[in-house]
């Protein structure tokens, strides 16, 4: 305990305001000694000669100089005397203070410090007062801005862990249940089954895939390979893989490409994968007999990657967690389609990993949708 309080804050500002004091009055006593006794007796010698000769007096030297000397003397005692009792007083003034200004400064980081062993063991929600706009004050606002990114992602993970435990956990019920019919001869063996049970197995295997490629997006683990390409030759290569897709739902497919648009910097299957996603998305989401388009513009600087679509749309609230993980606007209409919940989140950490960023625009539902994405200008 005493090894704590030596060495806490508290202590530490307390020692260093007596150590101040302590320096000043060293300082002003060795001045004093240095100085005060040369001053006075030069003092005293012209009070004592010409000036009391002036005045019609005449002393001895040598009463002259005994009266210097215990004038002297006298001057060191008092100023002594009262120096010590400066000091004294001085001192049990700083003490006071010190000790009243290091609890102000001490208390926000004690309460920091608190703070920080609940969070560290698992009570995210604690935060400390951030009254003050000086540097402790800021440090407390940072503090609690830790906190909140410490929640959100404890939060997330937990959610994390629901979301793939129950999108597991659906195709794995469905295997299970169709391969104990079929050994206890409920379920009798057809192409259809085989079809069922493979597309099962397949929907495993790409939500394992997606998850792999998550992983490898937000942990800067993927390889990108930048070198200037088209952005027609992008678009070019997305629609080549999905144009059957789309055709097969009955939807109208449409691109607008900007004139003299200039190269761009990108991993060229990166590139094609985030927009191939977003066409999925809008694959997905758009009504058959709706409408699809792909444009690319080149506004102030930058290339921008529209897919537009007149699909169900997002409500204005759902907009910004777009691209979280797992995050769904509808649960069961995204079930039923078969996506992971995953694309748009390995979407934003491709198009941020080549420089760009990518964001979602909706009138609301029913009303279609906009994803854009920006890929850097090849200089």
């Amino acid at each position: 305990m005493l090894r704590r309080v030596r060495t806490s804050l508290r202590s530490k500002l307390v020692a260093a305001h007596l150590l101040v004091v302590a320096v000043g009055v060293v300082t002003l006593l060795v001045a004093m000694e240095l100085t005060a006794p040369r001053l006075f007796n030069q003092l005293m010698v012209e009070v004592t000669g010409p000036k009391m000769r002036a005045m019609g007096h005449v002393m001895t030297e040598q009463a002259a100089v005994a009266m210097r000397d215990l004038t002297a003397q006298a001057f060191r005692e008092a100023v002594t005397t009262s120096l010590a009792w400066a000091a004294g007083t001085a001192a049990l003034t700083a003490i006071i203070v010190g000790v009243f200004l290091s609890g102000r400064i001490a208390r926000p980081v004690l309460d920091m410090a608190l703070a920080s062993r609940r969070i560290a063991a698992g009570r995210y929600a604690e935060r400390v007062a951030a009254e003050d706009a000086d540097e402790l004050g800021q440090l407390a606002a940072s503090f609690n801005e830790m906190a909140d990114a410490l929640e959100s992602a404890e939060r997330r993970r937990r959610e994390l862990i629901g979301n793939v435990a129950h999108e597991l956990r659906t195709p794995i019920a469905n295997l299970q249940g169709y391969v104990e019919g079929l050994a206890d001869g409920v379920v009798q063996p057809s192409e259809e089954t085989w079809a069922f049970l493979l597309g099962e197995a397949g929907r495993l295997r790409r939500l394992v895939e997606d998850l792999q490629e998550l992983s490898r997006a937000e942990s800067r683990q993927m390889s990108i390979n930048p070198k200037p390409v088209a952005p027609d030759r992008l678009v070019i290569l997305t629609l080549e893989r999905l144009s059957p897709a789309f055709a097969e739902k009955g939807l109208t497919l449409t691109t607008v490409m900007g004139s003299r648009l200039p190269k761009v910097l990108a991993d060229e299957d990166r590139a094609v994968q985030v927009l191939g996603n977003l066409l999925s998305n809008a694959l997905r989401y758009t009504p058959a007999d709706g409408r699809v388009e792909v444009s690319v513009e080149h506004p102030n600087g930058e290339v921008i990657f529209r897919v537009r679509d007149t699909g169900i749309g997002v409500a204005p609230e759902h907009l910004p967690h777009l691209f979280e993980r797992f995050y769904r606007t509808d649960r069961a209409r995204s079930r039923a389609a078969g996506g992971s919940g995953i694309g748009l989140t390995i979407a934003k950490a491709l198009v941020e990993a080549m420089g760009g960023r990518i964001w979602a625009e909706s009138p609301g539902p029913g009303q279609g949708s906009t994803f854009s994405f920006t890929l850097p200008i090849a200089r």
